[in-house]
C-alpha cells in the first residue's frame, strides 16, 4: 500500500471492523489459480473507486493492486454480502459510541423497490 491517501480511505479502525468480514483466501486443492495478495491493499484500492467514481480501468497503480485482482475481489465480497455486513458494523461501532441520533433517521423511497399494482 504506497498511495499516501490509503491511510485517509481504510483508517485502522475501519480496516479493524472490515477485515473479520472478508472470506479468507482458499487455495485450490489441485494447485493453480490466484495467490494471494495483500486484503488491505485490495480493500482499500475498492474503497477508493467506489468512493470516487473512478472506473476501474482507471484505478491508479500506486495502490498496488491491478485492476482485474481488485475488481475480481469487489465481486467475490459482494457476493459474499461483506458491504451490508460492514455497514452494519459501522453503525453498530457507531450506535455504541453514541454518535448516531436516530430521531432524525429517513427512508428514501428512492432506495426501496416498489412493485407495480402491490397494495
Amino acid at each position: 500500500m504506497v498511495d499516501a491517501l490509503s491511510p485517509r480511505l481504510v483508517s485502522d479502525e475501519l480496516w479493524k471492523l472490515a477485515e473479520p468480514l472478508l472470506p479468507e483466501f482458499r487455495r485450490r486443492p489441485q494447485g493453480g489459480g490466484v495467490s494471494p495478495v495483500d486484503q488491505r491493499a485490495v480493500f482499500t484500492a475498492v474503497v477508493y473507486v467506489l468512493t470516487s467514481g473512478c472506473a476501474w480501468r482507471m484505478l491508479p497503480p500506486s495502490f498496488g493492486v491491478t485492476v482485474p485482482t481488485a475488481h475480481r475481489w469487489f465481486t467475490v465480497w459482494t457476493k459474499a454480502g461483506v458491504w451490508r455486513r460492514l455497514h452494519r458494523a459501522v453503525l453498530d461501532e457507531l450506535g455504541a459510541a453514541g454518535l448516531i441520533d436516530w430521531s432524525r433517521a429517513v427512508a428514501d423511497g428512492a432506495s426501496v423497490r416498489a412493485k407495480k399494482g402491490a397494495a
